[in-house]
């Protein structure tokens, strides 16, 4: 379900090109403060993913909401 929620999360980000020594600019607006940047396009989508899954780790690990993404819900439940 993790790796279901990554690739759907990665289907939203949204890439541009900024004046930067790193011009390749990513992020997914959903997750709030998750964004890269890389010299190429790949490098850029491949920190993009790494900074999602320390956010989403970071996150469920103290129980914090986490957006729904293409109908995966993450959140943790207490069971009765």
């Amino acid at each position: 379900m993790l790796t279901s929620y990554i690739r759907a999360a990665m289907r939203h980000a949204h890439y541009e090109i900024i004046e930067d020594a790193l011009p390749f600019y990513g992020e997914i607006p959903a997750c709030q403060g998750v964004w890269a940047s890389g010299a190429t396009l790949e490098q850029c989508r491949e920190d993009l993913e790494s900074a999602l899954e320390d956010w989403l780790l970071f996150r469920l690990s103290r129980q914090l909401p986490v957006p729904v993404i293409d109908d995966i819900d993450l959140s943790v439940r207490e069971v009765a």
